[in-house]
């Protein structure tokens, strides 16, 4: 690929820049690594998601109110009502708002259970959702409208999962206990190893982000399709691991110490004067009061760690240019999905998602690996086409949520363009739902 860059001037005085590349030009009108092209990858799959739409904003209470329901000291309020968090919370100042949140019950069995939760949803929540032009959300008006009913298993039994705010200014990952219940403007990733906190928040990731997102307004959209479910990650040695693990937890427990230590302290405010510092300009008035309270010298030295580490672990140098980072994951995608598409899949988490470890081959064999291996076996792609609407019907309740990609490479010679206009017939009749982007779910 060659580029120049000329100006002249035209007649009214104004400078033009004329700008020539030459290179192979993509499906997005874009000359250089072809990020529109990223397959999924099944080695991610299943492991993040937007978080609840409530559909009722009634079921959020607040701590007192909390209280007054039971939470502390009755068994069941304790475990229907829980701490909720959305963008601002995390990036701003908490609201340290709770929600009810009455998944897997029926009407008749909450009000047996408690009649005071009960009332308090039927008060609140029902007159809202009565209104709803859903029939499924009027029906189960005390239940979130987006419960994340397929993504619940993935969180089972995790102490903690990681975060990102869906739209904003800097890419930051976090660490947020299982108990929490994330807003709909969180992507939450099922996944507690705090190595892979380090790899998603590494400037490797990053550049994927802002390659692969959107923008709304003047900040940065992290379209979970995109930029996660097509990422490859880094396959660890076991050393490698342990260093990108420690680093992971040094980064979260930096900041949430700092924040603890000085409340009205905002994780923006942070990368706010962390992005400055990069820039080599002045940190003076109320950024150095920032730098001081955040210690934003030790947070710039653990990213750049970070950084050094997660490069070490592609076994690429740690200076790259943009572009040169996006080729390389770019063709590293490539390599792993003809890896999958000949049935090896490198799981991220091989404990949820491939639990009997079924077909497994040769390969490294660690429990600490993030490059598990396994075998998949494709089932034919049928001919009929009520056949095939059972085939993607019958797939996606199976894997809960997923792409037309991701449904078209479970069958052989299945295509993505021949599955999609079957998942939009399956969602016009209900037997399915549009997610973000071009996913769907059962």
């Amino acid at each position: 690929m060659a580029s120049e860059s000329r100006e002249k001037s035209e007649a009214d005085g104004r400078a033009v820049t004329f700008d020539h590349q030459i290179g192979k030009v993509f499906a997005n009108l874009q000359i250089g690594a072809d990020v529109a092209g990223a397959k999924s990858l099944l080695a991610n799959e299943k492991l993040a998601t937007r978080g609840v739409m409530l559909f009722g904003s009634g079921f959020i209470v607040s701590q007192e109110r909390a209280r007054e329901l039971g939470f502390g000291s009755d068994e069941f309020a304790n475990h229907v009502i829980k701490h909720y968090r959305n963008g601002r919370d995390l990036l701003a100042t908490s609201r340290g708002v709770m929600v009810i949140d009455l998944f897997g019950y029926n009407e008749q069995e909450l009000r047996k259970q408690s009649p005071g939760i009960y009332q308090d949803v039927k008060d609140n929540v029902w007159p809202e959702r009565s209104q709803n032009n859903r029939k499924w959300r009027r029906e189960n008006w005390w239940l979130f409208g987006e419960p994340l009913s397929t993504f619940r298993p993935a969180l089972e039994g995790l102490q903690r999962f990681i975060v990102t705010v869906e739209t904003s200014k800097h890419r930051t990952f976090q660490f947020l206990d299982g108990q929490v219940m994330p807003d709909n403007k969180l992507v939450a990733f099922a996944l507690e190893d705090a190595a892979n906190l380090s790899v998603l928040s590494s400037y490797v990731h990053q550049c994927w982000c802002l390659a692969q997102g959107t923008v709304l307004e003047d900040r940065p959209v992290y379209p979970k399709t995109q930029c996660f479910d097509t990422f490859p990650f880094p396959d660890l040695t076991d050393p490698q691991r342990t260093h990108l693990r420690q680093l992971g937890e040094d980064l979260d427990a930096h900041r949430k110490r700092q924040q603890a230590a000085h409340p009205k302290l905002t994780l923006t405010q942070m990368y706010n004067v962390l992005e400055k510092l990069r820039a080599g300009e002045a940190i003076e008035g109320k950024d150095r009061e920032i730098y001081d309270q955040g210690l934003i010298g030790i947070l710039r030295d653990l990213h750049d760690q970070i950084d050094a580490a997660v490069a070490d672990a592609y076994g690429w140098p740690v200076d790259l240019s943009d572009e040169e980072i996006l080729l390389r994951l770019v063709a590293l995608n490539k390599e792993r999905a003809e890896e999958e598409a000949r049935g090896h899949i490198r799981w991220l988490r091989p404990d949820y998602q491939n639990p009997t470890g079924a077909g497994a081959v040769s390969g490294k064999t660690s429990e600490m690996d993030l490059g598990a291996v396994t075998k998949v076996e494709k089932a034919a792609w049928p001919k009929a086409l009520p056949d095939q609407i059972a085939a993607v019907r019958e797939a996606l309740s199976e894997m809960g949520e997923a792409t037309p990609d991701q449904i078209a490479r479970r069958f052989l010679r299945a295509r993505s363009a021949t599955v999609r206009p079957l998942l939009e017939s399956l969602a016009a009749l209900g037997q399915a739902e549009v997610m973000d982007s071009d996913r769907f779910a059962a």
